[in-house]
């Protein structure tokens, strides 16, 4: 799979608009007492529109707890999380998971198809759901970009791992989200496939304008990315902006990871 893109003359894309989500002061402990656990501590950072930022740091930093508070998979002890123009802090369930479905996608490590769907069934699965009709001129779009248009017909079994997780990205970017999470999306391919994921992923910030916020702990799929947020011990303490492999693994060093 081959696809295109420009890099923007320098700095972060959309970093001047008002960003995508943001979390204001906040905090998750899991537990009380002498058994609390203090995985984010205050955190305040936003992740611009239309660009691609990474968040990594040392086992047990809080960067998939961070990204599951800013995707209202997990909710916050204390502080606010903003998604586009809606708080979601507080919202309750119903409210959330039509926050999920409507807003945001998702790439997770698991492919999470479903394995008597064809390809293209899973796709648009999630529009189906909504009971939106699929806008077929950006289904062929994202199917093409990702080099799947021979695969649509197959099921999961039928597919590679590089494959079915291009699947997942087409399902997520389909519905047109405002953003899209990716926690650790090419931890179960090797290096080709998870460089081809990688690809479609800042491909469809620099063509689609897509906003993808990933967490990984491979400085090489962080250098895919426009920024690198760091985290340790709960707290933001470093970014990186036009990230190589070697800044980012260098950073993670000085960071005990």
């Amino acid at each position: 799979m081959t696809s295109t893109f420009t890099d923007p003359p320098g700095g972060v894309p959309g970093a001047a608009a008002p960003p995508a989500v943001m979390a204001e002061g906040v905090s998750k402990v899991y537990g009380s007492g002498d058994a609390a656990v203090h995985a984010l501590r205050g955190v305040s950072v936003g992740f611009a529109r239309g660009a691609f930022t990474a968040i990594m740091g040392p086992s047990g930093s809080g960067k998939s707890t961070l990204m599951h508070c800013l995707a209202g998979l997990d909710t916050v002890t204390s502080g606010r999380v903003v998604l586009g123009d809606a708080e979601i802090t507080g919202m309750g369930d119903r409210q959330l998971t039509m926050l999920r479905r409507d807003r945001v996608g998702f790439v997770f490590q698991a492919f999470n198809l479903l394995p008597t769907l064809t390809a293209e069934q899973n796709i648009l699965l999630p529009l189906e759901l909504a009971g939106r009709k699929p806008d077929r001129a950006w289904f062929g779009h994202v199917v093409d970009v990702l080099g799947l248009g021979d695969r649509l017909r197959h099921r999961p079994s039928e597919l590679s791992g590089g494959q079915q997780q291009r699947v997942a990205c087409a399902r997520a970017i389909v519905a047109r989200p405002e953003v899209i999470f990716a926690d650790e999306p090419t931890g179960n391919l090797d290096s080709q496939a998870g460089a081809e994921v990688l690809g479609f992923l800042r491909a469809s910030v620099r063509e689609m304008g897509q906003t993808i916020v990933l967490v990984t702990h491979d400085p090489v799929a962080a250098s895919y990315a426009d920024r690198v947020v760091f985290l340790r011990d709960g707290e933001i303490v470093s970014e990186i902006v036009q990230p190589t492999p070697e800044a980012v693994l260098d950073r993670l060093k000085s960071l005990g990871a």
